[in-house]
């Protein structure tokens, strides 16, 4: 007969070896595609009711949970809660900077994606933790589902608890057909619109854009301004040679109205003929206010604000500057993008991309999904390569990403 200290051993070491086993068939049962990951099981003697989207946010293991925005974190601790969505190639203008000259390959339609896909992806990203989103373009409003796609979110988000974080919807616009889409865009409960004027001089409208319609944009301004809308912002891309002697021109647009003038610097894409002579440093272009402003003041800027915000006293609105190129804000990047024809971007210039359009198709669960987005966003880069660097690198023209 066996001792009683080696009956206790031999007992100790079943447990040992049932209580690995045990935890090895949860691991490799529950494990999902991304690395580390784990989806809880369902106490089966627990509330049956408990809905599938609480089960689906069971992702990890009890000593490891972690909040479902984990999958939009990349690996220098930046959370992505700004979701850009391209709606559409198409565009009614041919901004010199936005598109080649000779124009662009578009996406045939069935390869889009359709409105019940950017509805489907727009809730998968705001359930992952996203706060804002903007709809882009090419033009987004040429797109004729703009107004359903934000009526539903903007409905959810004001009914169902698990969307009420979404802060903003906005998009980005050429402004042309603005004034006439502009109520329903309301109504559908638009909150921000940033609109792209490069220039006050109709005949260098023309120039720049390949078409006409500076009037059509200016009216679209006014009434934007004198709207509902929480913010108007007027994108300007500032190119030396051409728009860079107009520069106090907008800032004395914000004297009396309630805007804010951000001007970008020029940035590399196919097609659009950069040079670094023709980019004007944020710098160069502060320098040149301060001589007719000197007491402008720097305002404090948010943690992920790609703006660096100044504003003349006394004047109701603000300017900013976009400086990609000359002083980049990568480290605290919190955008993502989603193209027209589907793929996930977590970089303006990187070249890398992931079609959620057709993982989607191919009927990919959540837990799938959410496993490809956090995949691409731990690849994010610490920072982009450098203006010289990505003049040289490959990356679809700007009305092929979403501005």
């Amino acid at each position: 007969m066996a001792s009683k200290s080696s009956t206790t051993l031999l007992s100790g070491w079943l447990t040992r070896r049932l209580c690995r086993h045990f935890i090895s068939h949860i691991q490799k049962h529950y494990s999902t595609a991304t690395a580390g990951t784990a989806v809880l099981p369902t106490n089966q003697h627990s509330n049956h009711e408990e809905s599938a989207r609480t089960q689906s946010r069971r992702r990890q293991l009890p000593n490891e949970i972690k909040p479902l925005s984990h999958f939009l974190e990349d690996k220098f601790g930046r959370h992505h809660t700004y979701l850009r969505i391209s709606l559409t190639e198409k565009c009614s203008l041919r901004c010199t900077y936005c598109m080649p000259e000779e124009g662009v390959d578009l996406t045939p339609t069935n390869k889009l994606l359709s409105t019940k896909e950017i509805i489907e992806l727009a809730k998968l990203f705001v359930r992952t933790g996203v706060k804002k989103i903007r709809f882009t373009g090419g033009e987004p409003l040429v797109r004729r589902d703009i107004c359903d796609v934000i009526s539903e979110l903007n409905y959810l988000r004001k009914n169902d608890e698990t969307y009420a974080h979404l802060q903003m919807l906005g998009i980005t616009t050429n402004g042309v057909v603005l004034s006439r889409k502009l109520p329903g865009l309301l109504k559908a409960g638009l909150d921000s619109a940033n609109i792209s004027l490069d220039t006050l001089v109709p005949e260098k409208f023309t120039f720049i854009t390949r078409r006409n319609g500076f009037d059509k944009v200016m009216r679209g301004i006014k009434d934007a301004v004198e709207s509902d809308l929480r913010t108007v912002k007027i994108n300007n891309v500032v190119m030396r040679g051409l728009n860079d002697d107009e520069i106090c021109d907008f800032v004395q647009l914000t004297q009396h109205q309630h805007v804010d003038i951000r001007f970008i610097e020029y940035m590399p894409f196919d097609g659009n003929r950069w040079n670094s002579n023709k980019m004007v440093p944020f710098r160069e272009l502060l320098s040149k206010i301060k001589g007719k402003w000197p007491d402008i003041e720097k305002l404090q800027d948010s943690a992920n604000d790609t703006s660096k915000a100044y504003k003349v006293p006394g004047f109701k609105g603000q300017i900013g500057f976009i400086s990609s190129m000359s002083d980049h804000f990568c480290g605290t990047c919190n955008r993502v993008r989603i193209t027209a024809d589907g793929n996930f971007k977590v970089c303006l210039f990187g070249g890398n991309e992931i079609s959620l359009r057709d993982a989607l198709r191919s009927g990919k669960s959540e837990d799938e999904m959410l496993a490809i987005i956090e995949t691409a966003v731990k690849k994010k880069k610490a920072r982009h390569a450098g203006m010289l660097n990505l003049a040289e690198m490959k990356n679809r023209p700007m009305i092929l990403i979403g501005g």
